[in-house]
């Protein structure tokens, strides 16, 4: 099989690698693509703890496609059955996986990309800020998460005000269904400019989603009195300072939205295919960049820079 493997700090190849065969309790996938996440951009840039070459596929996480064999045991699971998949070696024409990490998909999919690890994050984070009808919602900054999170909390009845430092963004935020959009230019600018959308009350609710510090703090400035902060961003590149004391006097509930139990992974990529299927959450505009699977270095590239109108980036085999 052709597989992309990144080779050195800033390096993706593609190389002909053998095709795995899949175990017990496994499956063989033969991929229609894959998702590229920021997660991925450490091992990219080359911090120290990394090894390479990295196996072959690593570290594509969010692929989907079709089964083309299963292991012994499995069951319920058959050939040509078209599936979203936890998987970790997806930048390739096919991946194994354990059978309960996969989601067969609707007919009413075929032909949708459906990278299923961060359409099951946002389901997860959703469930994890409990949002309700009537609430105010602010989301802090509005990628492909954010952007996810403002179609599933406009459906659930809420008011959203998109905060976000990219004019096109807060577009894209428009287009879910943001209520309201604030350029995030100035730290008490959004605050104050928070505090007038909302008579001075804050927000019940504010999912951070850039995985930096400014916006995380920007994030705890505008959570309202017994309001719950939910941190979904990605922090991977050391300690934050936080105000604590703010979290206490407010008395906060803050939610570290990120799961590590692959089931609930899986749950989540359960529920979303099924809001898909439902026409609830709508992914397809958010695909702004599509490249072959020798391109994996530029589509890396593009998540790494985020030029202008850039959301996600998929890579097809």
């Amino acid at each position: 099989m052709q597989a992309c493997v990144i080779s050195a700090p800033g390096q993706a190849i593609l190389q002909d690698a053998p095709k795995p065969e899949p175990g017990p309790g496994e499956v063989l996938l033969q991929l229609e693509g894959s998702g590229v996440c920021a997660s991925s951009l450490p091992l990219w840039e080359g911090r120290s703890w990394f090894d390479y070459p990295q196996a072959p596929g690593a570290p594509g996480h969010e692929g989907w496609g079709r089964i083309a064999a299963v292991g012994e045991g499995v069951t319920g699971l058959a050939r040509g059955v078209r599936v979203a998949a936890l998987s970790y070696c997806a930048h390739a024409e096919y991946d194994i996986a354990k059978a309960d990490a996969v989601v067969p998909l609707p007919a009413s999919l075929d032909g949708q990309a459906v990278p299923g690890e961060p359409l099951g994050c946002t389901v997860n984070i959703f469930r994890r800020s409990e949002i309700r009808a009537g609430q105010t919602v602010a989301i802090v900054g509005i990628g492909f998460l954010g952007a996810l999170l403002t179609q599933l909390a406009v459906d659930a009845g809420a008011r959203v005000i998109a905060i976000s430092r990219r004019p096109f963004s807060l577009d894209f935020a428009r287009q879910c269904g943001a209520q309201e959009t604030v350029p995030m230019d100035d730290h008490c600018r959004v605050i104050e400019r928070v505090k007038e959308l909302t008579g001075g009350r804050f927000c019940e609710r504010v999912i951070e989603c850039t995985g930096l510090e400014w916006p995380l703090q920007l994030a705890s400035e505008i959570s309202a009195e017994r309001g719950r902060l939910v941190i979904a961003g990605y922090h991977q590149d050391g300690m934050r300072s936080v105000n604590v004391q703010l979290w206490n006097w407010r008395g906060l509930d803050v939610i570290n939205a990120h799961e590590r139990d692959p089931q609930v992974y899986i749950a989540g990529i359960r529920a979303a295919v099924d809001l898909m299927a439902r026409g609830v959450l709508d992914p397809r505009p958010l695909y702004t960049h599509r490249l072959p699977l020798d391109r994996l270095g530029e589509a890396l590239e593009l998540t790494r820079t985020r030029p202008d109108g850039f959301m996600k980036a998929l890579v097809t085999a």
